[in-house]
C-alpha cells in the first residue's frame, strides 16, 4: 500500500469515503469549572540553575572581551577578543532573561509566573 498523493483522484475519493460518526452536544457537554482551575506551578530548579549558569559565565567572557580589546589584559590572547564577546553574549542575553524572568516570579509580581520558565525536564 503506498500513500495516496495529493493529486490522485483514487487517493481523494478514499479521503472523503471515510466514515465519520459526529454527535451533537447536549446540555450536559458545557464548560465546568474545574476546567479553568490552574495547578501550582512548579519551579524548574535545573532550568533556572542552566539559566543562572549562562548568566555567569557569559558575564565572564564578555567582561573578557572586552577587558583583552581595549588592552587592559596583554597576554597572547589578544587576537581572541571578538570570539569572547561573541560567546559572551550568546550565553548572557538568554541567561539573564531567564534569571529575570526566575527572580520576579520568586518574588510574586503580578503577570510573572514560574510557568514562563522554560522546563528542561
Amino acid at each position: 500500500y503506498s500513500s495516496p498523493t495529493p493529486y490522485s483522484r483514487t487517493g481523494m475519493k478514499r479521503l472523503f469515503e471515510r466514515k465519520r460518526q459526529y454527535r451533537r452536544f447536549t446540555s450536559s457537554d458545557e464548560f465546568v469549572d474545574e476546567q479553568f482551575v490552574q495547578p501550582e506551578p512548579v519551579v524548574p530548579v535545573r532550568s533556572i540553575a542552566y539559566a543562572v549558569l549562562l548568566f555567569v559565565i557569559g558575564s565572564i567572557l564578555l567582561i573578557m572581551g572586552s577587558l583583552l580589546f581595549t588592552g587592559v589584559i596583554e597576554n597572547g590572547f589578544t587576537e581572541k577578543w571578538a570570539s569572547m564577546i561573541v560567546l559572551g553574549a550568546l550565553m548572557f542575553i538568554p541567561g539573564s532573561y531567564h534569571t529575570y524572568l526566575a527572580y520576579q516570579a520568586w518574588r510574586g509580581e503580578p503577570g510573572y509566573s514560574f510557568n514562563d520558565v522554560p522546563s528542561f525536564d
